[in-house]
């Protein structure tokens, strides 16, 4: 490790700063702890892929020394979708409906990009059927853009609810472009009721935050999806510990805040950012990180998150459980992005998976 680097947490030690005022990303001073090349073994180590950790390395050289698998901690780096996993996203027999129905929810007339963004993006992925549920005033602007994706009128809750005693609907996406209204406080609530296998995003993810007895009925096929305004807004204590200059190691970490947070939702929690975790209820937790040759900053770009949480809600449809679908989400959103390349656009990232399955030999 870098001297000064937190291996558990990627953060600079308080040892390193000088003055509590200083500004680590200008100061010329700390120059001389920044690597050009860092050498580990075995594997890599949180604090080499979270917050300053790929900055303070340079680049990353993780040496084999014949240790096998064992002794590994539970927070694995997701470099690649391999094995089962791969497999997995291949369609082989069978019908449109044996690879799901995803159904997501759209905000009213003018917002609906971000729902159809989040469709598509679920029905490249592979999801047998993909709805987009709207009020009543967005269906033509919805008609006017989608073919493939499936349109039905649901104007509150209780028509959520009629629509999903349909039991083939196996995945929800909410969140992207909805709104914050009481109607789609009762879509959320609908939702939850329901207890089917949902991504929260965006908008769903602040409803949350502000409806207590709503963030109580999280269940264990949830799939929340914040960037760090999103996480501070539902988690603001665990955020807070990211906060701040640190004097000595171990420093809380974004693994450490994303495994309190999916312990307190009951669910899985993406956490999102530069350095990616996610992780589920039970501990278990990757990080996906956009550094040592894995950079996508074409990723920051409008819209690029519904495509993400339409890519989990597509895996989640199929039968995939929210963990194993935000990983590979994850990293197939930034395939995707590096495939494409300089000049992405959200639209451009569900055009782009087929190129990343026929790689994937899928």
């Amino acid at each position: 490790m870098p001297s000064g680097l937190c291996s558990d947490s990627g953060r600079v030690l308080r040892a390193v700063v000088a003055d509590e005022e200083d500004d680590f990303d200008a100061d010329a001073r700390f120059d001389g702890y920044m690597a050009d090349l860092t050498v580990t073994f075995h594997a890599a180590k949180p604090g080499h892929v979270l917050a300053d950790g790929p900055r303070m390395c340079g680049a990353l050289k993780v040496v084999d020394i014949g240790l096998g698998r064992e002794g590994l901690r539970a927070c694995e780096v997701i470099e690649e979708v391999t094995g089962a996993a791969a497999r997995g996203i291949g369609k082989w027999r069978g019908h449109k409906f044996g690879y799901g129905h995803a159904v997501v929810l759209s905000g009213n007339a003018g917002r609906g990009g971000a729902a159809r963004l989040a469709a598509r993006a679920a029905l490249r992925v592979g999801a047998g059927l993909v709805t987009v549920a709207s009020p009543l005033d967005a269906m033509a602007e919805h008609a006017a853009r989608l073919d493939a994706v499936m349109l039905r009128e649901v104007a509150h809750g209780a028509a959520l609810t009629r629509m999903l005693a349909d039991g083939r609907i196996s995945a929800l996406c909410l969140g992207p472009g909805l709104g914050l209204g009481a109607r789609q406080e009762g879509l959320v609530a609908a939702a939850l009721r329901a207890g089917r296998k949902v991504v929260l995003d965006a908008d769903a993810l602040t409803i949350l935050s502000r409806r207590p007895g709503l963030f109580g009925a999280l269940h264990e096929g949830c799939v929340l999806t914040p960037h760090g305004g999103e996480f501070a807004r539902l988690f603001p204590d665990l955020a807070a510990g990211l906060e701040g200059v640190v004097a000595t190691g171990p420093a809380f970490s974004k693994v450490d805040a994303a495994r309190a947070a999916a312990a307190r939702a009951g669910c899985v929690v993406l956490f999102k950012g530069a350095d990616t975790v996610i992780a589920a209820p039970d501990g278990r937790c990757g990080v996906q990180v956009a550094a040592y040759g894995r950079e996508a900053p074409w990723l920051a770009t409008a819209g690029s998150g519904d495509v993400l949480a339409g890519i989990i809600a597509g895996l989640m449809a199929r039968g995939w459980d929210g963990f194993d679908a935000a990983c590979a989400g994850v990293w197939l959103h930034v395939e995707a992005a590096r495939e494409f390349g300089p000049g992405l656009i959200a639209e451009d990232l569900p055009e782009a998976l087929p190129a990343v399955f026929r790689r994937l030999g899928v």
